[in-house]
């Protein structure tokens, strides 16, 4: 039957071992599916739904095997030819938001085609194949960039307002300081790998290639915007980088691009733009730029918006790493989701731009996601937390920056859902099973309307001159009490207490001579 050598493993168990007369019949054989699908494809004959099941398996062992890079084995060739011989004949599904995929032969072929691009000697030939619509787009040639760089705990992208077309390959000229120090080239924004039924985008459609020589070639069959990607803790000043040949971005820059190179860049080719402001680079559709007349507004709006979120998490103004928001047609979970980058869908991409609704109606979501970004394991307190606290950025942002009042920045944040929250969980027992999201937003929301946003400034910045801290919540919640009452200096044990904490003796006696805070809102509940 053969080995391979592959990167995952199984859980250890008993298996029922296979009937040799009938296992390739009755349980999953890769090389027996793949000459089964391959007489599907090219003589039309019917898989069995039991092969059908298999389908999306055999596709991500096509892709794993094809990454081993094996050219001088037989079998891999056979595997090779025959995957290639397949698409040329049905040709890949040309999945969009319009024409969205979900059979299994569909993910099977979008499994595998961009793997079979990498590896097969002719990619040129295959390339028509797997893309249909590729249009020549205008180019740059021998584009030269320079870059200062100060990264801190994680890597990031260095944006080159340059995107390749699908299939498109180029050289990057790289400076020999950097070569084999763990830099990397990246293309293509959308870094989320999708799981889901059905699909509005291939599954994988960035690439990586490390930085090992001076001179490197990059592609990606799905095309993409190009990046530098810095590893953690290094500093370079003017590093200079050329690419050969790439076509340009509608890119701006604060402080480097001015109002009349914009009117010229906003019409830039690729269909991928990008926003670079002080502390954050919004991605997204070129179309959602292409009548954007005042930049310069956008990039007041989301400076001030990264200040807001500077101030109450007590960090500098200057953000070590600029965050990044890219809008997308499809991410792997949620409406957006924090990370970096933080994900979206593209219908946000308009908000995200739009100054003047931001003003009026605000942008609660994606101010949610950065404050994701803020949250720290010190003080949260999972699973109760996750989804609460970076809340506090939504609601300080909002009323501090944006000047839109909480009850009207989220329908949850309105006078009588916060109090009937309050009162049914104290009425279900006070217990912390359903002390979460706007549930568990509620004690801090009480404690901010008595105490004000500079006590959670003051306590953030607190955390972040201690260390050793505990790691389950029990101890997390006494010591963040513990803190937040010796920051506004007065006694709040009781006060947690009354929301279902589990407060120790060892801190009530820690905070017996301060005040207590007798008359908190929870009094009124009982």
């Amino acid at each position: 039957m053969g080995l391979s050598l592959l990167g995952a493993t199984i859980s250890g168990g008993i298996y029922k071992a296979p009937i040799p007369s009938r296992a390739i019949h009755d349980s999953y054989h890769f090389r027996h599916l793949l000459h089964r699908f391959a007489r599907h494809v090219t003589a039309g004959e019917e898989l069995s739904q039991h092969e059908e099941k298999h389908l999306k398996k055999l596709g991500n062992d096509c892709a794993t095997y094809l990454n081993m890079e094996a050219h001088d084995c037989c079998f891999y060739s056979q595997v090779l030819s025959t995957l290639t011989d397949i698409l040329k004949r049905s040709g890949m599904p040309q999945v969009s938001d319009a024409c969205p995929v979900n059979t299994p032969k569909d993910h099977l072929l979008l499994s595998v085609g961009a793997e079979v691009y990498k590896v097969c000697p002719n990619p040129d030939a295959l390339l028509p194949h797997l893309i249909k619509d590729n249009p020549l787009l205008p180019v740059v040639h021998n584009y030269r960039l320079e870059f200062d760089v100060n990264t801190g705990g994680g890597e990031e992208w260095l944006s080159t307002g340059l995107y390749l077309s699908p299939g498109m390959k180029t050289y990057i000229a790289i400076p020999a300081e950097i070569v084999n120090m763990g830099w990397k080239v990246q293309i293509g924004c959308q870094t989320d790998r999708l799981h889901a039924e059905e699909l509005r985008r291939p599954p994988r459609v960035h690439e990586r290639f490390p930085v090992d020589s001076e001179i490197i070639r990059v592609w990606n069959l799905w095309g993409g915007l190009v990046y530098l990607v810095a590893p953690p803790k290094v500093q370079v000043s003017g590093l200079k980088v050329t690419v050969q040949m790439g076509v340009p971005a509608p890119y701006y820059k604060s402080g480097v691009t001015t109002a009349e190179q914009w009117m010229l860049l906003r019409t830039a080719p690729a269909p991928w733009a990008e926003m670079e402001f002080d502390n954050i680079v919004l991605t997204v559709p070129s179309d959602d730029v292409r009548n954007l007349e005042r930049p310069d507004e956008v990039a007041a709006l989301w400076n001030d918006i990264m200040r807001g979120i500077a101030d109450l998490a007590a960090i500098p103004h200057k953000f070590q790493r600029k965050e990044r928001f890219v809008a997308e047609v499809q991410i792997s979970h949620g409406w957006m989701h924090a990370g970096y980058p933080i994900m979206a869908h593209k219908s946000s991409a308009a908000a995200l731009l739009n100054v003047n609704t931001a003003g009026t109606e605000g942008i609660w979501g994606a101010i949610h996601e950065l404050g994701h970004n803020q949250q720290r394991g010190c003080w949260e307190f999972p699973s109760h937390t996750t989804e609460c606290t970076c809340n506090l950025w939504s609601v300080y942002v909002h009323e501090e920056v944006l000047g839109i009042d909480r009850a009207k920045a989220h329908p949850a944040m309105c006078l009588e859902e916060r109090h009937s929250r309050a009162r049914q969980y104290v009425q279900g027992g006070r217990n912390l099973n359903g002390w979460d999201m706007w549930v568990a937003l509620e004690t801090y929301m009480q404690l901010q309307e008595k105490f004000g946003w500079d006590a959670f400034k003051k306590v953030f910045a607190a955390y972040h001159q201690m260390s050793n801290f505990p790691n389950n919540n029990h101890e997390k919640m006494n010591l963040y009490a513990e803190t937040f009452s010796q920051t506004v200096g007065m006694n709040l044990a009781g006060f947690f207490r009354a929301w279902g904490w589990p407060i120790e003796m060892n801190t009530e006696q820690k905070l017996s001579s301060l005040p207590p805070w007798s008359d908190h809102p929870m009094v009124q509940y009982g």
